[in-house]
């Protein structure tokens, strides 16, 4: 069973979409992803907004900054 995750992002980030795409072919296969728009908070828009899109695994709290666009880098990470 692959980890949950959180994608952080925000509307309009055209590099956001770009990983949902990446990330859909593993949320097919029971990856749950939790969409986080770092622009309803102050703290969140700080930490990443110069870094989205980022991938967080919510077990180890492990981040995967852009660009991972390669699904073999995604799966790496997941596992």
């Amino acid at each position: 069973m692959p980890p949950e995750c959180q994608l952080f992002g925000t509307l309009g980030c055209h590099l956001c979409e770009v990983a949902e795409g990446v990330l859909m072919s593993f949320v097919e296969h029971g990856l749950l992803v939790e969409l986080v728009d770092i622009a309803e908070s102050e703290v969140l828009s700080e930490r990443y907004g110069l870094r989205i899109p980022v991938l967080r695994r919510i077990d180890t709290g492990a981040e995967l900054d852009w660009p991972f666009d390669d699904a073999d880098q995604v799966a790496a990470f997941l596992s």
